[in-house]
């Protein structure tokens, strides 16, 4: 495996082209509010650290103008702990699978999307698919530039690496896209590259990290993977 490392502080500094991600948005809005939701059904966004449901309003209203029944977690910030946060987590995807009457579709942002890959690997009766973007597959945090912060906090970063490796001996086995990023200047690039998953597909945009969340591109694949008929086999890894 290529050696890898968070990204470098300039590379943060770069983030700050996320704003141009909203006029870009704006531009493309009445393409994007054209798409067909399909089946429809049940969504769940789960944001990344340090965020709550604000953070992905805009997503998740566009789903639900489109057909799809999108639903955050809650106020509640995600505080990083994923071992932690993963039981109340995988309850409320039971709950919402339970009141629609079918398995719900997890999207994540950055760590929301370690939480809804560690749902779907323990629950896949209740999870149709996942679709994941910046979200660091490898490593955990370790690979990120927020790293430095889950080590103040007194994680060890190496445990944790060890802890994912760990997990992933479990495989997913509902469909996985990982949108990923080589401008992404929170979480390394190579780190958002699945190499455990079967069929995972794998698809690169040009958006900063903190961009994702408002980036058309990352809208018109979530919603063209979301409205897709359940396979009734994995797809080829299209890296």
């Amino acid at each position: 495996m290529t050696l890898l490392s968070a990204p470098p502080s300039g590379a943060a500094l770069g983030e700050i082209a996320a704003l141009f991600e909203w006029p870009r948005l704006l531009l493309r809005a009445s393409q994007l509010l054209q798409l067909d939701a399909g089946v429809a059904g049940p969504v769940l966004v789960l944001p990344g650290f340090g965020a709550n449901d604000a953070s992905t309003s805009v997503l998740r209203a566009f789903l639900r103008h489109i057909g799809f029944d999108a639903q955050g977690w809650g106020p509640e910030r995600n505080h990083g702990d994923v071992l932690a946060l993963l039981e109340p987590v995988r309850n409320m995807v039971r709950r919402f699978a339970d009141r629609s009457g079918t398995p719900v579709q997890l999207v994540g942002w950055s760590l929301g999307g370690v939480l809804a890959r560690e749902t779907a690997r323990d629950a896949p009766d209740v999870v149709r698919q996942v679709i994941t973007f910046g979200t660091p597959v490898v490593g955990g945090p370790k690979y990120t530039r927020v790293g430095a912060r889950y080590a103040r906090l007194g994680f060890d970063l190496d445990a944790l690496e060890a802890t994912v490796e760990e997990r992933h001996r479990e495989p997913i086995t509902v469909p996985v896209t990982a949108i990923y990023s080589r401008a992404d200047g929170i979480v390394a690039w190579r780190a958002c590259i699945d190499p455990w998953t079967a069929g995972v597909e794998h698809v690169e945009v040009g958006s900063t990290h903190l961009g994702l969340g408002f980036d058309p591109d990352v809208y018109r694949i979530v919603a063209q993977r979301l409205a897709r008929p359940r396979p009734s086999a994995l797809p080829s890894d299209t890296e």
